[in-house]
């Protein structure tokens, strides 16, 4: 394996989870250390960064890569060029729109005083809409093959396990469950109440994996 990596954004393919459409750059270089990703937007007027106000404490850094931004920060507004800045703090609602086709902003972040842990969220975005909808049975079968080669991503097999059991495939359920937990302990807590898992809730195995009697 090579001692660097090299992409063009182009080369990076698009993904979504129904919103707006990014390039997945962390989950391309398998950086583990800090997200990183890129949003473009192609038409002028388009968001181009989901509204949201990182309530789980997460820091983010935005960049302005090509063309200009529109940000919009706890009701105020940021004109951005190329070659902007923009920091948001935690709880700060946040979002941004192209005033120029074909504008890119790339966002880095990551949650003070804590090791950042990938969980494939970009790898989940692809399987979103459809848990959204309740396609389950959908979920399950092309979650299965995104899991093939065994990804280290515990939100990625959690929320499958939690389609297979809502379709009552028990065993797989119990399996991307337990990969899940293995990747990240707190799911286990969180397995216990979910009732996404009632179908299994009785068999012993998801018993023993959880710790409930």
């Amino acid at each position: 394996m090579a001692d660097y990596e090299v992409a063009r954004l182009e080369e990076i393919d698009e993904l979504t989870d129904g919103r707006c459409a990014f390039r997945p750059v962390r989950h391309h270089f398998g950086i583990t250390s800090f997200g990183v990703n890129t949003w473009t937007g192609r038409n002028a007027g388009d968001r181009i960064i989901n509204e949201h106000d990182e309530v789980d404490e997460n820091e983010e850094l935005y960049v302005v890569q090509q063309g200009r931004a529109r940000f919009e920060l706890g009701g105020e507004t940021v004109n951005a060029p190329a070659g902007t800045f923009v920091f948001a703090r935690p709880g700060v609602k946040r979002t941004a729109f192209a005033e120029e086709p074909g504008t890119t902003i790339l966002a880095v972040g990551g949650t003070p005083g804590q090791a950042y842990k990938p969980h494939g969220y970009e790898v989940w975005s692809q399987l979103r809409p459809l848990f959204e909808a309740g396609n389950h049975a959908e979920v399950a079968e092309r979650g299965a093959k995104l899991l093939e080669d065994d990804p280290p991503y515990a939100l990625v097999y959690y929320n499958v396990a939690c389609s297979e059991s809502l379709v009552g495939r028990r065993a797989d359920a119990l399996a991307h469950l337990r990969r899940a937990i293995e990747l990240s302990e707190d799911l286990r807590d969180h397995a216990k109440s979910d009732t996404d898992f009632d179908a299994i809730r009785d068999d012993p195995a998801f018993k023993e994996l959880v710790g409930t009697t």
